[in-house]
Formats: structure tokens, C-alpha cells, sequence
């Protein structure tokens, strides 16, 4: 059956594939994104089977949410699905980054997500039925230094999720939880301007240039897993019958988690350590 489908982030990387993935497979998809000129040929790319449309919007923008919820509602008269996938690394060190940064963090990564999904939810408890699919990451459980701001929108998004779960059951509503590992994206190129932003004139400059040389001179980007990977777990996640309540997918993923759930801190530490050193 075809869905009505709201994605966010769909102007590049993963958001981008699934949109695609999602039309080509019969379903009316709304993508949204700030630059809405990388979207024009996303309704082309999907083909006849279904429809793609473009949508301007930024999630920490109140009226941008309620805008494009509307032409939702508008054109369709339902949304079966949310997919809450936009959202950006901030790195650097903890001292260093402006508390103003942290707080636009979080407004795109859980407080424009929830949002968003407090708009949709009347919606899908009229029809007593409805997903949300919240796009974490294996950064949601595990961490790495430098990224604490990224890392604690993540973590907390993986608990809201949770909560978010339990208390829309009732009404029919499944919320499920996809978290990638290391993908073939723009989200390192975003990373890495807080990094270079922070490299000089910080307490901290030794461990930023250790990561910035790893990063430099890492191949974790050229094993990392192709986007239309991901698009396809999205595509579950969004409409399957029964899905999960998490998805992990993507480079490295299962074994980090697996030496953070199973050995410790200590042991998960002392491996950073010999990393990032």
C-alpha cells in the first residue's frame, strides 16, 4: 500500500537515496531540506511509480515545520510516515565551543526533530495509525572525543525515542530508531569545519591535531558504506509491517557497539586511545 511520507535532510547523503528509493517504490514522498535548488531533480530520479516533492524547510525554524506539515495535510489529507533525518556533527572540544553553538545543536538534532514529530502525531492518532522513524547513530551509544556535543543530541534522541514508543502505542503510532555507522556522506566535511574552526589557540590543540591528522590520513571514509546502503534499511524501517525498533547499518557499527556493551568503558577507552593518540 502506498504511504504518504515526510523526510527531512533529503538535499544530500542518505536523506537524498532514500527520497528516491521511497518514490521509485510507489509512495508519495514529501523531502524536505533548506536548499531546496539540490531537490529539483529528485521527482525526475524516482520515476513514475510514485511522487517526489520538494519541500523548503529548516527544522529548527517553528514556522518552516508548520508550513510544510500543512502542505502535507493539504495535499494528502494524512502523513503515514515521519522520517526525522536531518540533523549535523559539532565538534571540538567541550571548552572551546560556544554554549550558542551547542544550543543550535540541539535545536536541529532533537528539539526541531520533536517538533515536528509533536505536529505530525494529532494527525496520525486520527487515523490510528502512523510511524516515526527518528535517524540516530552508533554515536547515540557509544562516543568519540571531541564530538560531546554531537554525541549527547544523539544519546539523547535514543532515550526520547524510547519514551516516544511506549506512550504512542496505544494509538496505533510504532516509532522505530535507525542508527548508521560510518557512511559515505557530507557529514564529515560539516564536522570538520569545527575542527579546523577550534585547532588553534585551544588548551586542548594536541588532541585536536591528533584527530586532525587522523582524519587526514584515515581510511575509515574509503570503507565506508555507500548511502543507497542506508536508503534501503530507510526504506524497511518506514514500511514493513512489523519493524524493528532499531536498525543499525553502515561501517563499523556493530563492532563498536558490541566492545562498548560487552567490555567497558575501560577497555573501549584504552582502544580510543590507541587511535586517537
Amino acid at each position: 500500500m502506498s504511504k504518504v511520507i515526510l523526510i527531512t535532510g533529503a538535499s544530500s547523503g542518505i536523506g537524498r537515496e532514500a527520497a528516491i528509493l521511497l518514490g521509485k517504490q510507489g509512495h508519495r514522498v514529501y523531502a524536505g531540506a533548506r536548499r531546496l535548488d539540490r531537490m529539483a531533480d529528485l521527482a525526475d530520479l524516482a520515476g513514475p511509480a510514485g511522487g517526489v516533492s520538494a519541500v523548503e524547510m529548516d527544522v529548527s525554524e517553528t514556522d518552516d515545520n508548520e508550513r510544510a506539515v500543512n502542505q502535507v495535510i493539504d495535499g494528502e489529507g494524512r502523513i503515514d510516515v515521519l522520517i526525522n533525518n536531518a540533523g549535523f556533527g559539532l565538534y571540538g572540544p567541550i571548552e572551546d565551543v560556544p554554549l550558542d553553538d551547542a544550543r543550535y545543536q540541539f535545536e536541529v538534532n532533537l528539539f526541531g526533530l520533536a517538533h515536528l514529530t509533536q505536529l505530525v502525531l494529532p494527525h496520525m492518532r486520527a487515523e490510528g495509525s502512523g510511524r516515526i522513524v527518528n535517524v540516530s547513530s552508533v554515536g547515540g551509544r557509544i562516543w568519540l572525543p571531541l564530538g560531546a556535543w554531537y554525541h549527547a543530541t544523539k544519546h539523547a534522541l535514543e532515550g526520547w525515542s524510547d519514551c516516544l514508543r511506549y506512550e504512542t502505542a496505544p494509538f496505533g503510532i510504532q516509532v522505530v530508531i535507525i542508527q548508521p555507522g560510518a557512511i559515505k556522506t557530507e557529514f564529515g566535511d560539516v564536522t570538520n569545519v569545527g575542527l579546523d574552526k577550534y585547532a588553534v589557540g585551544t588548551a586542548y590543540r594536541d588532541l585536536v591535531g591528533r584527530y586532525i591528522e587522523l582524519r587526514d590520513t584515515s581510511r575509515t571514509m574509503a570503507r565506508a558504506t555507500d548511502a543507497s546502503v542506508l536508503a534501503k534499511v530507510y526504506l524497511k524501517a518506514a514500511t514493513t509491517r512489523r519493524p524493528r525498533r532499531r536498525y543499525v547499518k553502515g561501517a563499523f557499527a556493530r563492532p563498536v557497539l558490541f566492545v562498548r556493551k560487552w567490555f567497558g568503558d575501560g577497555v573501549y577507552e584504552f582502544a580510543l586511545r590507541g587511535i586517537v593518540r
